[in-house]
């Protein structure tokens, strides 16, 4: 997909979903993997969310869109965070199912068809295809708060989630516009996914390090306001009664 797309292009079916802010020297060789995974398997585009970014990620970008049609880039005037980045990017995407995976290069795209393709087997019966890390590539100390803040979160939610914090998901896009918005929902799409009645695929993926840069996203910075998240999750689950069945009444003349 390196030339343009013309315009009888029908819209795409699958929307990848990349967050990013200040990752200029991730985008290209991100881009060309995500297109080696997908290429010639599902219409799809890449949207991009440059979550304010001071370097020169939008430069990159329009590069890379005036030699792929496929490829858009939706920019926040300033940054507001990952879980913020993804919501204006699922509410932008035309395909009607979404995957996401982080802009800094850990995620490996080769995972994406594993993803995408237990969407669609799952049929209306699963909302989510949730990536589980093995062998990761973080710090000793990250791993660990990692470790601690799973197994936390599993523990007040239940969620039978190992791992939220993987940034490559799969999930219907109107199964995401359902979930109630929150600065942090990212961390909490298996409980947000199971408490509206779905069921959640899971799909081991191996982590790598980082291609360059460093994490725009920290830790410390939302301990506190995740722990609030996390008590807040906790009472939107409590709080959840049963969906009824909704049925028209057709008027017979």
């Amino acid at each position: 997909m390196n030339d343009d797309m013309p315009s009888s292009t029908p819209a795409p079916t699958v929307s990848i979903i990349v967050p990013v802010r200040n990752e200029a020297e991730n985008v290209a060789p991100l881009v060309e993997e995500i297109a080696t995974a997908l290429d010639g398997r599902w219409n799809y585009e890449i949207v991009y969310v440059d979550d304010g970014s001071s370097d020169a990620t939008g430069e990159r970008l329009a590069a890379i869109m005036a030699r792929r049609g496929n490829v858009r880039q939706i920019r926040h005037d300033k940054s507001s965070g990952q879980s913020a980045a993804v919501r204006t990017g699922v509410r932008a995407a035309r395909g009607a199912i979404v995957a996401t995976l982080d802009g800094d290069g850990q995620n490996n795209p080769a995972f994406l068809p594993d993803l995408i393709t237990a969407i669609e087997n799952g049929g209306t019966r699963v909302g989510l295809a949730a990536g589980q890390r093995v062998g990761r590539k973080d710090t000793g100390f990250k791993k660990f708060q990692s470790r601690i803040a799973n197994g936390v979160r599993s523990r007040v939610l239940s969620d039978g989630t190992r791992d939220t914090g993987c940034g490559l998901k799969a999930l219907r896009r109107e199964v995401f516009l359902s979930l109630p918005y929150f600065d942090g929902l990212h961390r909490f799409l298996p409980a947000l996914v199971r408490r509206e009645g779905y069921d959640i695929a899971y799909v081991d993926v191996i982590d790598r390090p980082r291609r360059s840069g460093v994490s725009n996203y920290g830790f410390f910075d939302r301990l506190w306001i995740g722990i609030m998240d996390l008590a807040g999750v906790w009472w939107l689950i409590r709080r959840k009664k049963s969906t009824p069945v909704a049925t028209e009444i057709v008027r017979h003349d």
